[in-house]
């Protein structure tokens, strides 16, 4: 069966889109069939796996806006055997208000991916959602059965994390009743400073066996990878990120559901 992971965090600069590249390309280079959803206007998973998503280019917006299906909008990541990707194009931007007068807005996402799954298998696929609450990430958490969170280990790491709760809680009471938070990852972590210690502890005494044990660390190579079109697993697989990265894939990969 699929497994559709939605990594989903309000708030923004968390590692998330990071986070959803890089664990796909590990679970792609372990020998899964892998594909990315990228559900954020500004494009960032787009440009990291290499595709593009320049004004014009086709996309995910094409597919919610019922002009195409996600089948055609297929494309394969040039550096990994395994992965791919629906583009988000600048388009996305207006598909806010538009969905907005859509019939059954909120499960557009989830018919276009329940027909794919018709015709195409996949081991994995990612959602990419936007660092706010609206209709496309709505869309995103009807989409998926999980919910994978990255949290930051910075002091404001908790903040509105009980909004997003209570928002998963609302979609699983009214609109996706599978919806589960099975994961949750930390990342941007800085093992020099005693606050992220503290901010680890906290988040492992609240949510227990939920957190996944590998931790992120800040890692320069992490960041630059996506200037090249690239994640970090090709741009420097010998890096600390790299090796993060590939070991929670496979912690990820272990959890049932």
């Amino acid at each position: 069966m699929t497994r559709i992971i939605t990594i989903a965090n309000q708030k923004g600069g968390v590692g998330k889109t990071t986070t959803t590249v890089n664990i796909a390309a590990a679970m792609a280079q372990a020998g899964k069939k892998v594909l990315v959803i990228d559900l954020d206007p500004q494009g960032n998973a787009t440009t990291a796996v290499g595709i593009d998503h320049g004004e014009g280019a086709p996309g995910i917006y094409d597919v919610l806006m019922g002009e195409s299906t996600l089948a055609q909008m297929i494309n394969p990541c040039p550096d990994i055997s395994g992965l791919f990707a629906i583009a988000a194009t600048i388009d996305l931007a207006g598909a806010e208000i538009e969905l907005v007068s859509i019939a059954n807005r909120e499960h557009r996402l989830r018919e276009e991916i329940d027909i794919l799954l018709g015709t195409h298998d996949f081991d994995y696929i990612f959602l990419d959602c936007p660092p706010s609450l609206g209709l496309l990430t709505l869309n995103g958490l009807v989409a998926a059965r999980e919910v994978l969170l990255p949290i930051q280990c910075e002091y404001y790491a908790l903040e509105g994390l009980s909004q997003l709760l209570k928002t998963v809680d609302m979609i699983k009471a009214h609109l996706n009743p599978e919806l589960e938070v099975t994961a949750i990852i930390l990342t941007m972590y800085d093992g020099r400073t005693r606050l992220a210690s503290q901010v680890a502890d906290e988040v492992r005494n609240h949510f227990g066996a939920r957190v996944l044990d590998t931790i992120i660390p800040r890692n320069v190579r992490v960041s630059e990878a996506p200037s090249y079109g690239q994640t970090v697993l090709t741009y420097d697989p010998a890096s600390s990120g790299a090796i993060s990265y590939r070991e929670a894939a496979a912690q990820l990969d272990r959890i049932t559901v």
